[in-house]
């Protein structure tokens, strides 16, 4: 099977529901895409709705089940898989038979696929034979990979009449455990920094050691905002014998969902640096994966096997596309945001994506919503945020908490405690009164406390309301994770639309002064360099100083190569010149905000 991408792009992980079935909608196109694991719960029941609608045996996983939260991802991930396959075997007999078909496949490839021009050979030399088409097809044809994403840190450890489970029943190990005992051959995506017994627990399953052929069944994938970070995970997984088969270079602040952001460290300055490294990085890791594979008395792949580098967050042109793959050279672009008005590929409610469609800018955030205590990227007035809103002011802040996968916190000796739970918030409230503060501190206290959601059933939500399924327990709406780019797309989209905009043959972007994701990112970098600067300032010390100076020496360094980069580019002279002045006022607002 020829496994080369049929796509320059993939649709990362959103959420816990927005991608939970993408690939069924998209995979049978050989689009690659992502699925979270966290959610069992959602899972379960995206198994049973989709048991009944392709007529698939479906047997009910509950919770009195050993160890019920890997077989149910288990189960769930096989039935993708059958899905799929069967979408795509009608696919390929309906590619081999009908001309409009064969028209819209070739619409949505890029202009450089090798498939395209052949099955436009087969059209325009009219009537060829079924049999020899989908000799084609078979030989060179195959569905989009179903990758799992697992937050590495998201992994409560859980209980049995009061007693500890061993560190294995942990929400990450189950995930972990449910994505290995499946019959897929695709990839884990680890995200959220290393989790060192998480990465260790890999070395109990065959599949991401090479087989007989020095083939990988599952690969790993780490997504990484910066060189080091991607060294330090390589290493230590090349300790025990596993190949990372790709990083996944993501943004630290123009990007969905939770935001890891660097210290000033620029997407474009990261690439370079990839870019110069990978072979490096890639040989280096090799090396020593061999010793120990040998060591281990396993199979020693006969060539090192291809690392692929990626990257996301951001982009939105197919100009930025284009520049990604050509000038860094990076193996695939992943599309997120602009995704969630293709209903066609994403699970969003009717109302969530008008939200979407209607955001400006100034409606998108970097919230403080999240229980992690990390910065959440999210839009203002999601029905997530009005139940929120409208609970606090009848002073009932807080959720009943059903799920608990964030509930990562102790509470008077208690554990598993989530900071967006009832539980937690009225006791801090309680705390917070007996406290002597002014009005002013008392409301920006309290308000920090409250701000906190329920990500765990607002992210999950969405799904059940698109497919008409019943939402349970206490109302939360839903919570949405878009990028900061989706601001400048104001519609829904077809897949054929957003594919062809990607691919340069479309334009649904809805502004003209939009600007470069480069750009766009220093912009949400100096704002976030303005928050350290002045926490650094409120509370002093040798250690705040550094950090400060740490965070500008990396923006004003990162200012500099954009300014030899672009001056390199292909650009118009207006663009040039709104690009420079940007860059030169950025380098501006650093300097004076030290002499401040």
């Amino acid at each position: 099977m020829n496994t080369q991408a049929l796509h320059t792009f993939h649709i990362p992980v959103m959420g816990l529901a927005f991608t939970i079935d993408t690939p069924i909608r998209v995979a049978q196109y050989g689009i690659d895409s992502v699925v979270s694991i966290v959610d069992d719960e959602l899972i379960e029941r995206m198994n049973a709705f989709y048991s009944r609608k392709f007529h698939f045996p479906y047997q009910e996983t509950t919770k009195k089940a050993l160890d019920y939260r890997a077989k149910r991802i288990t189960n769930y991930l096989n039935l993708m898989e059958d899905i799929v396959q069967q979408k795509f075997r009608m696919f390929k007999q309906e590619l081999a038979e009908s001309t409009s078909v064969q028209e819209y496949f070739c619409s949505i490839l890029p202009e450089s696929s090798g498939i395209r021009k052949k099955i436009q050979e087969f059209a325009e030399g009219g009537i060829a034979l079924r049999d020899t088409v989908l000799d084609y097809l078979d030989k060179t044809l195959h569905p989009g990979a179903i990758d799992v994403n697992i937050m590495t840190k998201v992994d409560k450890e859980n209980f049995k009449d009061g007693e500890p489970l061993p560190v294995s029943y942990n929400d990450a190990h189950a995930a972990l455990r449910g994505f290995a005992r499946s019959r897929l051959s695709s990839a884990l995506v680890l995200s959220a920094g290393m989790n060192p017994r998480l990465y260790s627990y890999l070395e109990d399953f065959e599949d991401f050691f090479p087989d007989a052929d020095g083939q990988l069944k599952k690969k790993i994938v780490l997504k990484v905002s910066d060189f080091r970070s991607a060294q330090i995970q390589s290493r230590f997984l090349a300790q025990k014998g596993l190949w990372v088969s790709e990083f996944r270079i993501e943004s630290g602040l123009n990007c969905g969902g939770h935001a890891f952001a660097s210290d000033g460290y620029l997407l474009g300055p990261i690439l370079e640096e990839f870019r110069e490294k990978k072979s490096l990085l890639a040989s280096t890791a090799f090396e020593a994966v061999c010793k120990v594979l040998e060591n281990k008395g396993k199979t020693i792949p006969e060539s090192q096997p291809k690392l692929r580098i990626t990257v996301q967050g951001g982009v939105g042109t197919a100009a930025e596309h284009r520049f990604l793959l050509e000038h860094y050279g990076v193996d695939s672009v992943g599309w997120g945001s602009p995704f969630l008005l293709v209903e066609e590929a994403t699970a969003v409610d009717k109302e969530t994506r008008e939200l979407l469609a209607g955001a400006k800018e100034k409606d998108l955030y970097l919230s403080d919503i999240s229980p992690l205590g990390v910065s959440f990227n999210t839009v203002r007035n999601t029905t997530n945020q009005q139940l929120r809103d409208t609970r606090i002011a009848k002073n009932r802040p807080g959720s009943s908490c059903p799920k608990k996968y964030l509930a990562l916190h102790t509470l008077d000796g208690e554990k598993q405690v989530c900071t967006a739970s009832r539980k937690y918030q009225e006791a801090q409230l309680r705390a917070l009164h007996e406290e002597k503060l002014s009005p002013t501190d008392y409301k920006l206290k309290k308000q920090h406390i409250t701000d906190k959601s329920c990500l765990c059933v607002g992210l999950a939500n969405a799904a059940y309301m698109e497919h008409d399924l019943p939402v349970k327990g206490e109302a939360q709406g839903v919570a949405i994770c878009p990028g900061p780019n989706i601001a400048y797309f104001d519609r829904q989209m077809t897949l054929g639309e957003m594919i062809g905009h990607i691919y340069g043959r479309e334009e649904v972007v809805s502004v003209s002064d939009r600007p470069n994701m480069f750009v766009k990112e220093l912009e949400l970098y100096l704002d976030a360099y303005k928050k350290v600067a002045e926490e650094a300032r409120e509370h002093p010390s040798v250690q705040t100083d550094k950090k400060v100076k740490r965070f500008r020496d990396n923006l004003l360094q990162g200012i500099t190569y954009y300014q030899k980069l672009f001056a390199e580019m292909l650009l118009s002279t207006t663009e040039k010149d709104i690009i420079n002045e940007t860059l030169a006022k950025a380098g501006e607002r650093l300097v004076v905000e030290v002499l401040d």
